[in-house]
């Protein structure tokens, strides 16, 4: 995991915010909010944490894509007074005891804690056996610029709001949630075998989504969901449905 941080501030830092991200801004108030910055076609660009610190919001991003995410956020800024700098903190994450200071990731139980300050790194969890087991994507494996975040599961995560009112794709997603069902999904499968991140996945010579992370017998795959079928393959690997998943 390599994370960048970033601190906003300014007066205008939460209305400036409320505008572009995905989730309501003013829950901050009650700690850590997880959210996406959507193309207007509604399509996944980045997703973060923010965290308030005082006067400040932390910008906790995938270092893959901290900067591109900075310069499009700051193409908004216009006369608002909001400043987005470096900051020297770090991020330190785990799921045993949080130590003080430690705030809890607001994604899921599963995801533990955080702590920002001068170390950075993990307590050594096993990160992608979490990640399969409770369905939580990952910047840059599962999320990509050809996401939707409905279909990546982000009201299950908590990652976006209904009601705040507008922002960056909010037309595209509330239409997508408003449908009767969703046609394709993130969804956890039962997996022999191994194949590459990426690996389309077929069932009955059709194409039916894509594979990505692995883990102790299942893993993540983006599927059509009217394609699923009891057996599927993506590459050399034979896939099934999990039931409960």
């Amino acid at each position: 995991m390599m994370r960048t941080i970033y601190e906003i501030t300014g007066t205008d830092r939460e209305h400036f915010l409320q505008g572009l991200v995905s989730n309501d801004v003013r829950r901050l108030a009650q700690g850590p909010v997880y959210a996406a910055l959507l193309t207007p076609q509604g399509k996944y660009l980045a997703d973060f944490l923010l965290v308030p610190r005082g006067d400040t919001v932390l910008l906790d991003i995938d270092s893959g894509i901290a900067e591109a995410t900075v310069r499009r956020l700051s193409m908004y800024r216009l006369r608002a007074d909001v400043q987005i700098a470096p900051s020297a903190l770090r991020v330190f994450r785990g799921t045993g005891p949080a130590p003080e200071g430690a705030v809890a990731d607001p994604r899921d139980p599963a995801m533990g804690w955080r702590l920002y300050g001068a170390q950075d790194g993990d307590d050594g969890s096993d990160w992608d056996a979490i990640r399969v087991a409770h369905l939580i994507p990952e910047t840059g494996i599962e999320l990509t610029p050809e996401t939707y975040i409905l279909e990546a599961g982000f009201e299950r995560l908590h990652g976006v709001d209904f009601r705040k009112g507008c922002y960056v794709g909010q037309e595209v997603t509330a239409r997508m949630k408003h449908k009767t069902e969703l046609r394709k999904g993130l969804t956890r499968v039962l997996i022999e075998g191994a194949a590459p991140v990426g690996t389309p996945i077929e069932a009955g010579g059709r194409p039916v989504g894509t594979l990505f992370t692995q883990s102790g017998g299942r893993a993540l795959a983006h599927l059509r969901l009217d394609r699923a079928a009891p057996e599927m393959t993506a590459g050399d690997a034979l896939l099934r449905p999990e039931l409960n998943a």
